[in-house]
């Protein structure tokens, strides 16, 4: 079960050497852009003060060698600055929450920054971003090249992540409770709890795509059994039926709901 959830969740799981697990939730392809976006606006703030002071102080005394050392700089180390010592996060990732770390989860160091950041000219290549575009839609974890080249990933921090991230599985109460219709072990039972922790990230079309075939695993064998009550069988969909699940064993474990699977 776990495994047909993992083809198809962009959640990343890593463990550390010591044994603790954690998740990662890489960004995409829309939020990364508009980033990037907003980068390109500083930038061009930035630039623009230099011309200004240029034009009315520098000019005679430096002449144009200045700036264009300042658009040399700007264009190939702003990212890898901001990077490097403010925690993997340029304006525009700080402004939407986003951060570059290692694939491990540590923090992104000097090389890596660079290397990602050098292989911008590739991902832009003409102008056109259609190698950035390809690899990040068609990569596990959304890479482009230079993520790839320096093991790095984009990912959402935790100030970012909406409340329903944080808290309790609020937004459960909304599902009719439903059972499995068998015992499920551990990992089942976990991969039902991560899906709904995952949901409000998800469009419904996502989410019941996700869910398919993780409900076809937890289904009876043909015995002529009908789903519970509340359950797929009442309407909703895939993911509602895993989110009916899920509300069933949120409220076991807290005592106040079903008790075990039937």
């Amino acid at each position: 079960m776990n495994g047909a959830f993992a083809e198809r969740d962009t959640l990343l799981r890593v463990q550390t050497p010591e044994g603790i697990e954690y998740a990662l939730y890489p960004a995409g392809l829309l939020i990364r852009s508009c980033a990037y976006g907003i980068d390109l606006f500083f930038q061009g703030l930035f630039l623009l003060a230099v011309n200004i002071l240029y034009l009315t102080l520098l000019r005679a005394a430096l002449g144009i060698w200045l700036v264009l050392l300042m658009y040399f700089a700007l264009d190939w180390f702003y990212h890898v600055f901001w990077e490097v010592f403010f925690r993997g996060q340029s304006l525009g990732k700080r402004f939407l929450g986003l951060r570059v770390v290692r694939s491990d989860g540590s923090p992104v160091g000097p090389g890596s920054s660079l290397i990602r950041n050098l292989l911008r000219f590739a991902d832009g290549f003409l102008g056109l971003y259609l190698t950035a575009f390809l690899s990040l839609t068609m990569s596990r974890g959304f890479r482009r090249l230079g993520d790839w080249a320096a093991d790095t990933l984009v990912i959402y921090t935790w100030q970012s992540q909406a409340p329903a991230r944080r808290d309790p599985l609020y937004w459960l109460d909304a599902f009719p409770p439903a059972l499995p219709g068998r015992a499920l072990n551990y990992e089942e039972k976990q991969g039902v709890l991560a899906f709904a922790q995952r949901y409000p990230l998800l469009g419904p079309a996502r989410a019941d795509e996700i869910a398919r075939p993780l409900v076809q695993s937890l289904k009876l064998p043909a015995c002529g059994k009908q789903l519970p009550a509340g359950g797929k069988s009442a309407g909703g969909g895939d993911a509602a039926f895993l989110l009916g699940i899920a509300r069933t064993f949120a409220a076991s474990a807290a005592g106040s709901g079903p008790g075990g699977e039937k």
